[in-house]
């Protein structure tokens, strides 16, 4: 099974989404749920379904599409800088050889700190082309190592002497971003009307991105539902 759901309870704890600022009285909520669906083809016999129950392929993990979490929703559009009296900062831990949460979304102008808990040296580095870095070795003890992610994008992240150790920071346009809970259910609070482009991402399937008017007071719902079916066929 996949470990994804060890990073629900960690993110409550290393991230906020929408900073203290002054809005006017009156503010909408977006909110919803989200959920993966996968292809019903693939669990039939003639898909090869039947055949994980033997020896060589065991041990092949399956996604499953009902366990996975990590959705990530935000606005994906310019918003007004929120009022702060300094830089928004964040976490991902380096704990038994795996980075904790796997994926951490974040403001632009965050910086995120990597502090090491294990008794084994660590690193942190990145390819991605938005956000390169490498933050050398260290180990338990030392002051934590920190980068500022000044792009919005995905940055993908990884340990250059631990071959499974890789996560992801999600750098977002503004503020107003959520990470589902356990049962899929998320909230955007406090956004004054206007109209806004909610977009819902996943690490493992294509996003999707949905126009809502937010009213002066009220709530509005989105419920979304990832999969591959957008893809083009070739």
């Amino acid at each position: 099974m996949l470990r994804l759901r060890r990073l629900l309870p960690l993110l409550a704890s290393v991230i906020t989404g929408v900073f203290s600022t002054v809005w006017p009285a009156s503010a909408g909520i977006v909110s919803g749920t989200i959920r993966a669906q996968g292809r019903p083809e693939v669990e039939s016999a003639d898909a090869g379904g039947a055949n994980y129950a033997s020896r060589r392929y065991k041990f092949i993990e399956r996604v499953n599409y009902n366990e996975l979490d990590g959705f990530v929703i935000y606005l994906d559009q310019p918003m007004p800088e929120p009022a702060r009296t300094q830089r928004p900062r964040a976490r991902m831990v380096q704990r038994d050889g795996t980075f904790v949460p796997h994926v951490l979304p974040v403001a632009v102008g965050t910086a995120v700190e990597f502090p090491n808990e294990d008794a084994i040296f660590h690193n942190v580095f990145s390819m991605t082309e938005s956000n390169p870095f490498d933050l050398g070795l260290f180990k338990r003890g030392e002051a934590a190592r920190q980068i500022v992610f000044e792009r919005p994008g995905r940055v993908d992240l990884f340990c250059s002497i631990h071959t499974k150790m890789n996560s992801i920071v999600l750098v977002v346009p503004n503020a107003w971003f959520t990470v589902a809970d356990a049962r899929g259910r998320w909230r955007l609070p406090e956004l004054p009307a206007g109209t806004y482009r909610v977009r819902a991402w996943h690490e493992r399937m294509p996003g999707k991105v949905v126009e809502v008017i937010v009213p002066p007071e009220g709530e509005v719902r989105v419920d979304f539902v990832l999969g591959l079916g957008g893809l083009p066929k070739q």
